[in-house]
């Protein structure tokens, strides 16, 4: 690895491990913030919604501005801001501040999520890109796995704002990383850019505002249906999205200058990996949901046993992220794609067998199934989306990808919260619910869009050679 793509993996690296540490360590601090800032609990909800909201309506616009400005601008914006936000959330006086300065947070955080894999694409040849994302995968799960012990130590020794200050230091430290790397410009990107409209056209403002409005609701919509009471005002939010889908549809026709390009959303293998992350992300954290109620309502669990018996996802998907890109290379995306869609499926069929006897080899075996199908897929489908993407649209590309993992995980939970209340007596065991079956209806739609990733991997062809020149004798060395 050149001394070039070394800082660029290092701050897509860190970017996303801290995005993914924030989620998970600011659930176990809700309570604690909660009673400190004397808040309830719709005000400490929104301290979670706020951010999820502006993170899923503005990555797609912010990878366009990555595509126009340089990756490394947008995502030492977004690492600079995310540190300066969480600082404030640390200091913030009141519960108010508190849902402001997440927002802000989300703001930034969607700057940054697209960026790392916009980088990623600029700085490494196609074929050699899904070893970088698998090395950012795997630190993910490793971080969405030490985020409730990290955030219950801190939080039991220091309080709930030392939560919001773990993130500060690393985003510091790669936000100034990307200021001082300089981004390759291929002739590719050049001549894109040349193409490309001037000032605020080439961002299809309007098009960004209802792309912004249509996700914002969608969220909002999934994130209302999951909670008691909110089915009603959900509904009415994903009512709104799809109004604001239709108009967004009938602009990107019309745009001279469209925010999704004709030629990424016509590419069946960019479309069905984000279709493919889509249908996974909502299997398994909809999955998740549903176990975690299980363990500890049913089994009575308290939870670090109920984090040790899932323990076995988080490990496949830290030991499995490395060995995607040699399957890869063996076998293609598609047949490893499919693998990886099988095994989820696998996993999220067998854990709405158990029954409320099981025991933690069981639960150990769904959450192994769950983990290493959910991490092969990702990995796969990640480097089709960003290696299939041309250059000049890979922040797009890019947020398409987060969007994807953003949405998905909203819808499966909110499909099986609403199954769950559906359900006499809460449907917790789930031999006995609706919401592992419907999840695993889910997980199977995976398998179509895996099927339709190439079947082999892209190479890169060696140039031909030149023809001598008229009237010359070939050397022939001896």
């Amino acid at each position: 690895m050149n001394r070039r793509r070394t800082p660029v993996l290092a701050c897509s690296v860190v970017g996303a491990a801290v995005v993914a540490l924030d989620g998970t360590v600011l659930t176990v601090a809700q309570p604690a913030l909660q009673r400190d800032l004397h808040a309830d609990v719709g005000q400490v909800q929104w301290t979670s919604t706020g951010y999820l909201v502006a993170v899923a309506s503005l990555l797609v616009f912010a990878g366009r501005l990555g595509d126009r400005h340089g990756h490394h601008r947008v995502f030492a914006a977004g690492a600079l801001g995310f540190a300066a936000a969480s600082a404030g959330v640390a200091l913030a006086p009141g519960i108010g501040a508190v849902i402001a300065l997440r927002v802000l947070q989300g703001v930034c955080g969607a700057l940054l999520q697209p960026a790392t894999l916009g980088m990623l694409r600029t700085a490494f040849p196609p074929d050699r890109l899904a070893t970088p994302i698998a090395v950012r995968t795997a630190v993910i799960g490793l971080a969405a796995a030490a985020g409730p012990l990290v955030g219950g130590a801190l939080v039991s020794a220091y309080g709930w704002r030392s939560v919001f200050l773990l993130s500060v230091p690393p985003t510091l430290a790669i936000g100034l990383l990307a200021l001082t790397a300089g981004e390759p410009r291929s002739r590719e990107r050049e001549a894109e850019d040349r193409r490309a409209a001037p000032g605020l056209a080439a961002l299809d403002p309007v098009g960004a505002l209802l792309l912004a409005v249509a996700l914002g609701l969608l969220v909002h919509g999934l994130v209302e249906a999951a909670r008691p009471g909110g089915a009603a005002s959900g509904a009415l939010a994903c009512a709104g999205a799809a109004v604001a889908g239709i108009a967004l549809a009938r602009h990107e026709r019309r745009a001279p200058h469209p925010l999704l390009p004709p030629e990424l959303l016509g590419s069946v293998p960019v479309v069905a990996g984000v279709a493919a992350l889509l249908a996974a992300s909502a299997a398994l954290f909809g999955s998740l949901f549903v176990a975690t109620y299980f363990l500890q309502d049913v089994q009575r669990l308290d939870p670090l046993t109920c984090a040790l018996r899932v323990l076995p996802l988080a490990l496949l998907m830290v030991l499995g992220a490395p060995l995607c890109p040699p399957l890869q290379r063996r076998f293609g995306p598609r047949r490893t794609a499919t693998a990886g869609a099988v095994l989820l499926t696998l996993g999220v069929l067998l854990l709405s067998r158990l029954d409320a006897t099981a025991g933690a080899l069981p639960i150990g075996l769904c959450s192994a199934l769950l983990g290493a199908g959910f991490v092969t897929l990702m990995v796969t489908a990640t480097s089709v989306v960003v290696h299939r993407a041309p250059e000049a649209h890979a922040g797009v590309a890019g947020g398409l990808q987060q969007t994807a993992m953003n949405v998905g995980p909203a819808l499966g939970v909110a499909a099986a919260t609403l199954l769950l209340t559906l359900v006499p007596h809460g449907g917790f065991v789930p031999a006995e619910g609706a919401a592992l079956p419907a999840l695993t209806a889910i997980a199977t739609l995976a398998l179509p869009a895996a099927l339709a990733l190439p079947g082999t991997a892209r190479r890169r062809t060696r140039p031909e050679p030149v023809p001598p020149r008229p009237g010359r004798r070939p050397c022939v060395r001896s």
